[in-house]
């Protein structure tokens, strides 16, 4: 397997009003968008092209990765709407535009024809593991189901239900009246074609219908990968916990420039970004280029946008 989906298309409401700025996969995590650390995760499993669906400030997509040489017959979705590769890391990324939300089976199907006859990876956006990914498409492509869910024991939304082997899912959030969940899904899985057979032309439709079917028949695969961290960086407080429990990165970015007698405490400031004199950041982010005004105190905040943060602030996107 060598090709990967992740799925960027989402409006991202619960991150608002970040998400007004930045589609959410472009959001900062460690100075670098949620986007780059799925794109590395795939990598290392050996994923060599991707695609990406793109929807809320789709143009954003535009300045990320490299420019790409201009295919003969540009590619498109089942939408019509022509696609545009970049260059990520040296592997190609083709991002799909939906004008109107798929959702995750309509998102995959409308990428078929790029899919071909291979299996694919599909990846949240918004998802950031180091989980063996190695490992699930070994065990996915070893099963000849048409799905592998990678799955964790540890979490809040337990909604998968498995057979006594661990290696078929049985019911989703208790849908088929067959069993209550004990494991969490992690938003990353794997897919052979014969998914796509499953799912309608045309729809805005989620992968779930098509899972519980398979579920229904025995045939929807699972992996149990405990190994390594996984965060859903889906809401503002898992946004602030991993800043504060991950250690990805440098916190203070060496471009950043920050006046002597600034009160750094636990907090992240990204390049370009500046923290004047007397400021006080206590637990809070500072995203690339933003800046922190001269004796402003800021507790448990964002600092997201072109205006200076300035006064007093606790748990404020700024």
């Amino acid at each position: 397997m060598t090709q990967a989906f992740i799925l960027g298309a989402g409006l991202g409401t619960r991150l608002r009003p970040l998400t007004q700025r930045l589609p959410k996969p472009l959001v900062p995590l460690f100075h670098r968008p949620l986007v780059e650390w799925a794109l590395e995760a795939c990598a290392a499993a050996g994923i060599q092209r991707f695609a990406l669906n793109t929807h809320h400030l789709a143009e954003a997509w535009d300045h990320f990765g490299t420019a790409a040489a201009a295919p003969t017959v540009p590619p498109a979705g089942a939408n019509g709407r022509p696609a545009l590769t970049r260059i990520w890391q040296g592997r190609e990324l083709t991002l799909f535009e939906e004008p109107v939300l798929l959702e995750t089976g309509g998102g995959l199907k409308n990428i078929a024809h790029w899919i071909g006859n291979e299996a694919l990876l599909v990846h949240n956006g918004d998802i950031v593991s180091t989980m063996p990914l190695a490992r699930l498409i070994a065990a996915h492509e070893a099963s000849g189901l048409p799905v592998t869910l990678a799955l964790r024991s540890n979490g809040d939304a337990r909604h998968i239900a498995l057979d006594p082997s661990g290696t078929r899912c049985t019911d989703i959030r208790g849908r088929l009246g067959r069993a209550e969940g004990t494991h969490v899904f992690s938003g990353i899985y794997c897919v052979s074609p014969e998914l796509l057979g499953m799912l309608p032309a045309n729809e805005k439709i989620s992968v779930i219908p098509a899972f519980l079917e398979l579920a229904r028949a025995g045939r929807l695969g699972t992996l149990v990968l405990d190994d390594g961290i996984w965060f859903d960086l889906g809401d503002r407080a898992a946004y602030l916990r991993a800043h504060r429990e991950l250690a990805l990165g440098p916190a203070l970015h060496p471009d950043a420039i920050i006046d002597a007698g600034a009160h750094i405490e636990d907090s992240v400031v990204g390049p370009g970004a500046v923290v004047r004199a007397g400021a006080v950041l206590r637990h809070s982010i500072v995203w690339p280029g933003c800046q922190v005004a001269a004796a402003a105190v800021l507790d448990e905040c964002v600092v997201f946008s072109n205006t200076p943060a300035r006064g007093r602030h606790r748990g404020e996107d700024l």
